[in-house]
């Protein structure tokens, strides 16, 4: 079997330049590339984690705009290695959390949630 992994996941945005903010400024994620689709008209964002080939975030303007109040994707996980630093910083920040405090599943794993700017779900996640 082919060996396989998530390589990005898509999240329509209304304004391209807040969601760029906020995602770089608060999440911490990096600019790897924007540009116009070739229909001309849907503006889009690449967002990831240095420069190596791993998962993507990409942010798309222009694709619809119908987006419901909750944003188009329920929720997608950044990986953190200090769930608790993690919390720590994102209240400091004006990022709106969705957690008070951070879960413990059964198997150990951590996490809490905050709002992205489309009100979308965004997940920070230690294993």
């Amino acid at each position: 079997m082919t060996k396989k992994r998530v390589d990005h996941v898509g999240v329509a945005v209304r304004n391209l330049e807040v969601s760029l903010r906020f995602y770089t400024e608060i999440v911490g994620l990096e600019l790897k590339g924007q540009l116009t689709h070739t229909n001309g008209v849907i503006q889009l964002a690449f967002l990831g984690f240095g420069n190596t080939d791993e998962t993507e975030i990409e942010l798309i303007q222009g694709y619809s705009n119908q987006l419901p109040p909750e944003g188009t994707v329920h929720h997608f996980a950044i990986h953190v290695d200090d769930v608790e630093a993690e919390f720590e910083r994102i209240k400091g920040t004006e990022a709106e959390l969705i957690d008070n405090e951070i879960t413990t599943l059964p198997n150990g794993y951590r996490y809490f949630f905050i709002y992205g700017p489309e009100r979308e779900w965004i997940e920070f996640f230690q294993r």
